[in-house]
């Protein structure tokens, strides 16, 4: 039965308890328990972030002229993401509310100047690897596009085969970085040189990547190059609320050029109220959103998100080194921040229910059926306990002995 209003107010202390009390049955994602829609950069961000989203958070990203300090912020923020993305100095973007905004207002993009600059007028399509993220089915449902998923190979990008799928009527095409089933980085190269071949437009979905994938190379590791840096990309959407470790929502959408961002921008004037400009799917912009992010990202810096992206990193190679020392196999050779793990022999699900008995929260992974971690920096803390559970929760699935005393 649904509950009418109350008649009267309540005092806030009295709801600040019930709230308490409603979230008793959430997941303690402070704890390190969680790897799955929370990013935990630990206490210190997390205060950087509500008192950054406070200060702005009645404030409305839609009136730039009003509010000339979120205007201000955004542009930081952007220019922050566009310089760790290797993007050139006409290159521009904006912050939206995430990475679904992010992926729907660059294929809005992408339509609008494939009909102009390419005369596509009838049915259009885009061409996706399969292990694209479902944000491009639902801005294609949304925009009567049709979607063209095409078979992986290694768990990635078949630039191949997407080659063969694109026509005359292609608007875009995908590759990820990474993507979010495996955690692996597309082929990106190898679709950059597809779509120079082709005059097609490349969106590179880094929701995932774009904010840890820079540091990473910078502590040394081999990360191809997957941004800006390729010629072939003509726009990339990088999560600030992921391994940007701002507060939700917060996204960035780029594009190579700011004549490629105008075709994002929705102006309208043809109403009573006068003119209407939006940069993204939203009209109001919470200001408290683009004002943490700023907050963050320059209380970080440079050294603090390579020392956040290292434990992250930490964290993953010792679980994938602990998995496959429990008879997994590790899904690909991930290098960020996500892995997925699975067993011929035993059933992943079963696994996951029985480590949520002892209070953790992953992900899966259905082709292969795997258990799937996106990691944050508090998971190095408790990436030998993680594996400890892992091996009892494997022996009471599968009745058969596992190493968990190296674990304890």
């Amino acid at each position: 039965m649904r509950p009418p209003l109350p008649r009267t107010g309540a005092a806030w202390t009295d709801l600040k308890a019930r709230m308490a009390d409603y979230a008793a049955g959430d997941v303690a994602w402070r704890d390190g328990r969680t790897a799955v829609y929370v990013f935990n950069a630990g206490p210190e961000v997390e205060q950087v972030q509500k008192e950054a989203y406070a200060l702005f958070q009645s404030e409305n990203g839609l009136g730039p002229v009003a509010f000339p300090s979120l205007k201000r912020m955004e542009d930081d923020v952007v220019g922050f993401a566009l310089s760790l993305l290797h993007a050139p100095d006409e290159a521009a973007g904006n912050i939206t509310s995430g990475g679904t905004d992010s992926i729907t207002m660059a294929l809005k993009a992408a339509r609008d100047f494939a009909r102009k600059a390419r005369g596509v007028t009838g049915p259009a399509n885009i061409v996706i690897p399969r292990s694209a993220h479902p944000a491009f089915d639902k801005a294609c449902a949304l925009m009567e596009i049709e979607v063209r998923r095409i078979a992986l190979v290694d768990f990635l990008a078949d630039p191949a085969a997407m080659a063969t799928a694109a026509d005359a009527a292609t608007v875009m095409i995908v590759g990820s970085a990474p993507n979010f089933p495996y955690g692996l980085m597309d082929p990106i190269a190898a679709l950059s040189d597809l779509a120079i071949a082709r005059d097609l437009w490349l969106h590179v979905d880094a929701c995932v990547g774009g904010f840890i994938a820079p540091f990473v190379r910078m502590n040394g590791a081999a990360i191809a190059p997957f941004d800006f840096e390729l010629a072939g990309v003509r726009s990339m959407s990088a999560d600030l609320h992921k391994y940007g470790y701002c507060a939700k929502g917060a996204s960035t959408v780029l594009f190579r050029s700011e004549e490629l961002r105008r075709f994002m921008v929705f102006d309208f004037k043809d109403w009573p109220g006068g003119r209407m400009v939006t940069p993204t799917l939203a009209g109001t912009r919470p200001g408290g959103a683009i004002s943490a992010a700023w907050a963050v990202m320059n209380f970080l810096g440079v050294a603090g998100y390579r020392e956040k992206q290292a434990l992250v990193t930490d964290a993953r190679a010792t679980i994938a080194a602990g998995v496959e020392a429990l008879g997994f196999t590790v899904l690909g050779a991930p290098q960020l921040g996500i892995l997925a793990f699975t067993r011929a022999d035993v059933d992943c699900v079963a696994l996951w229910a029985r480590l949520r008995e002892r209070g953790w929260f992953t992900g899966v992974t259905t082709e292969p059926k795997s258990l799937h971690l996106m990691l944050s920096p508090i998971h190095a803390q408790v990436a030998h306990a993680y594996l400890a559970d892992l091996a009892w929760a494997l022996e009471t699935v599968q009745g058969a002995a596992a190493p968990e005393a190296r674990y304890s």
